[in-house]
């Protein structure tokens, strides 16, 4: 069944209100999620609450960025206590809830591109550093998924790794600390290779073989490497349906018949939204050029093209019904 969700963010700082109303709006018939507050300030940002889940390794906020640093600083105990609190309204907005439920984390390649080494480099460029990095991810995502079930224990947890960088990582377009060069490019097998690694890790987790819990790799950039994500074993690739060109298109066509779900950034993340009709139309028509049948638009999942954080809290809440209004209006056409 086409059903609806999010990708992660969301505009101002109220934790409570914000969850309650991302179950009010897909915990019927779409796939709920743990919301990421932003506005909060630092640590409650992508990179910072990533680097608060690794496990032996430390991170610290410095002009550059977040930095690896000997141990835990202000800045790293922050985000931690952000986490909490997410985690605490969680066990109470979920309370009785049983269900999928996603939770969101940056993917290690991201994240390696945005913490810096103590020499002044980003992560990305030491192998070293970064296969450390990957592993420590790996245990810290099997850590929170496991928290999130304990504490809400109908649910079945679904992670979603972030890579919005990839693209960048993968064609050496990262700058280096001086401004004045490009970081080596990452070869596209190794990085398929980490991101799987961290995939299988948030699979085993509470005794689950690997492939058992839904996965999913979110790339909204364009360029989003549709062959890599596919070979990381994700379960489910999300991508930015409004920027993508015709060759695109046929790769998600190639992702469907590879057995992997697609979730479709069906339409920007800013006001002002198009309708449902509009929306729903392109779908349809997109997957009636690709060739494929109606029927697998059940596979689909509709979501909007990016995090809601840069919209007003009301346009946010908008955005968010939309993607379950244009699932719904796909089932009708389609069933």
């Amino acid at each position: 069944m086409t059903r609806a969700t999010g990708m992660g963010s969301w505009p101002g700082t109220d934790v409570r209100e914000t969850q309650r109303a991302v179950r009010s709006l897909l915990a019927d018939e779409g796939l709920p999620y743990l919301p990421e507050l932003p506005d909060r300030g630092p640590g409650a940002d992508l990179i910072g609450r990533a680097a608060a889940l690794l496990v032996d390794l430390h991170v610290d906020l410095q002009p550059q960025g977040w930095r690896f640093v000997d141990r835990a600083g202000r800045d790293a105990e922050r985000a931690a206590a952000w986490w909490r609190q997410d985690l605490d309204e969680l066990a109470e907005t979920f309370d009785g809830y049983e269900g999928e439920l996603k939770v969101q984390v940056a993917g290690p390649l991201t994240l390696a591109g945005s913490v810096w080494l103590h020499r002044g480099e980003r992560a990305v460029v030491d192998e070293g550093a970064l296969r450390d990095l990957t592993g420590s991810l790996a245990e810290g995502i099997r850590n929170h998924v496991a928290e999130v079930e304990r504490l809400v224990p109908g649910a079945r947890v679904v992670v979603q790794l972030d890579e919005p960088s990839l693209p960048a990582i993968l064609a050496g377009r990262l700058p280096t600390a001086s401004g004045f060069g490009r970081i080596r490019a990452i070869d596209s097998y190794v990085g398929a290779n980490l991101v799987g690694e961290v995939l299988r890790a948030a699979g085993e987790v509470g005794g689950r073989a690997a492939g058992e819990r839904h996965t999913v790799v979110h790339c909204c950039a364009k360029g989003a490497p549709l062959p890599l994500l596919r070979a990381t074993g994700a379960g489910a690739l999300a991508v930015d349906a409004t920027v993508l060109g015709p060759k695109g298109w046929e790769s998600l066509a190639t992702t469907l018949e590879a057995g992997t779900d697609v979730w479709l950034g069906a339409y920007p993340s800013a006001a002002p939204l198009p309708g449902v009709g509009a929306v729903r139309d392109t779908v349809v028509r997109r997957w009636s050029d690709l060739g494929l049948s109606a029927s697998t638009l059940a596979d689909v999942t509709i979501s909007p093209a990016c995090g809601l954080a840069g919209l007003a809290p009301a346009d946010a809440v908008a955005a968010q019904r939309l993607a379950g209004q244009v699932a719904e209006a796909v089932r009708e056409a389609t069933g």
